[in-house]
């Protein structure tokens, strides 16, 4: 399965005669949906133009200190990507690594960086079988980066064996597996996003401002992490994720039926993101109301709390549910997450440009006995961390990590 779309790509390429093949490699990272940024080092410029990777990427590309617009860049680039690749990455570009060299623009972003580095080796067989080489890699395989390659066969300089750079078809599925976690592997998640709509009568209706961007989002990490997805969506204009199970409802009362037929089939862990309706019209009109010149009044009725109905259930999954605030952030979801009894309260403050009508967002997780700050940040990356967050916690619950051993025994 491919899991590129949206991912953010930071490519750095380094001075070989394999760097024809980035320019490949950018084009298929696109194709697979992600965003893909690009750094040259200034060797790298003698095989390959700047504006060739520019075309191919739609963005601009770095290639020295020079290029560094606002001074702090090479910063921003860091904590942009969700992943760095270097592919070529020559014997020389591997020691400057190891030994944390930042004395070029691409050496620097490494360091500053803390999303995973994957690195491409690209060589002639002698150097890459030399004792220095391998040292080098053995110490960045000791610090976590991943060394993707490299391959045999014939090399430029004549030369026959290890150290031709991976083609781009495999560094691109490398890649992809990357951001599969297997976090959640096996665990059968139904998650709810958007909003819901009451019927004032057959032409208008009660709801609220949510796009469903971040309840989409948190499917597709769930995804990610190896989890079985059930999607129950109110109106949204988003398409389902690659791989989740997609049921679209219209009402509180319709998304609470579909909820519960899902639980009750059997799910791990509930994810309560949608922004559910509180009140909805005590008596929806049969034909449309009329526009009057005197004031009229809407008789409302409260909804069913959907979260609180699953916490409550007999043999109940994981819940997490969402808050959104306006104020006293922490102080509201440490109440909800207590009045409706779940493990675990993923807050926002909305308004400010931030909650709804925005690809960004920023998150309070609030548990028993801990917290955390997730900063503001695009929705897919704080769903990629707020996924992190569940998991840990799910799996420090012994009777739910049995459960789900059980029910994966019984599927099978």
């Amino acid at each position: 399965m491919n899991l590129l779309s949206d991912k953010r790509i930071l490519l750095g390429v380094s001075g070989g005669i394999a760097a024809y093949k980035s320019a490949e490699l950018v084009r298929q990272l696109r194709a697979a949906g992600a965003v893909v940024r690009v750094v040259m080092t200034r060797a790298a410029t003698e095989f390959v133009t700047a504006r060739t990777f520019q075309a191919l990427s739609g963005q601009p590309v770095w290639s020295d200190w020079s290029d560094d617009r606002t001074s702090m860049d090479h910063i921003e680039l860091a904590r942009w990507a969700d992943r760095l690749l270097i592919a070529p990455a020559t014997a020389d570009t591997l020691a400057r690594l190891a030994h944390g060299r930042a004395d070029d623009l691409l050496g620097a972003i490494c360091l500053a960086s803390t999303a995973p580095l994957c690195v491409a080796p690209a060589m002639n067989q002698g150097m890459w079988r030399h004792a220095a080489t391998r040292d080098n890699v053995r110490y960045l395989q000791e610090r976590g980066v991943a060394i993707l390659g490299p391959a045999e066969g014939a090399q430029a300089c004549g030369d026959n064996g290890p150290g031709r750079m991976l083609e781009p078809e495999a560094l691109v599925r490398a890649l992809s597996d990357s951001f599969s976690s297997g976090a959640l592997a096996g665990v059968s998640v139904v998650l709810t996003a958007g909003p819901t709509r009451e019927a004032v009568d057959p032409v208008r209706y009660i709801s609220n401002r949510s796009s469903g961007k971040m309840g989409y989002a948190i499917a597709a990490a769930a995804r990610d992490a190896g989890a079985r997805v059930e999607l129950i969506s109110g109106p949204t204009a988003l398409d389902a994720p690659v791989g989740v199970h997609l049921t679209r409802v219209e009402s509180a009362g319709d998304m609470l039926a579909a909820v519960l037929d899902r639980v009750e089939a059997g799910c791990q862990l509930f994810i309560s993101a949608a922004a559910v309706a509180d009140y909805r019209p005590a008596r929806p009109a049969a034909q449309k109301l009329k526009k009057q010149a005197q004031q009229w009044s809407l008789p409302l009725e409260p909804v069913a709390d959907i979260l609180a109905t699953v916490s409550a259930l007999p043999r109940r999954p994981f819940c997490v549910g969402f808050a959104a605030e306006t104020e006293d952030v922490e102080q509201h979801a440490q109440k909800k997450r207590l009045l409706k009894g779940v493990e675990l309260i993923a807050a926002n403050r909305v308004g400010r440009n931030l909650g709804f009508d925005t690809d960004d967002n920023e998150l309070l997780l609030v548990w028993e006995g801990g917290s955390r700050l997730l900063a503001r940040d695009s929705k897919t990356r704080l769903a990629r961390l707020l996924i992190e967050q569940i998991a840990t916690l799910y799996s420090s619950q012994p009777c739910l990590r049995i459960s789900t051993e059980n029910d994966a025994k019984h599927s099978a």
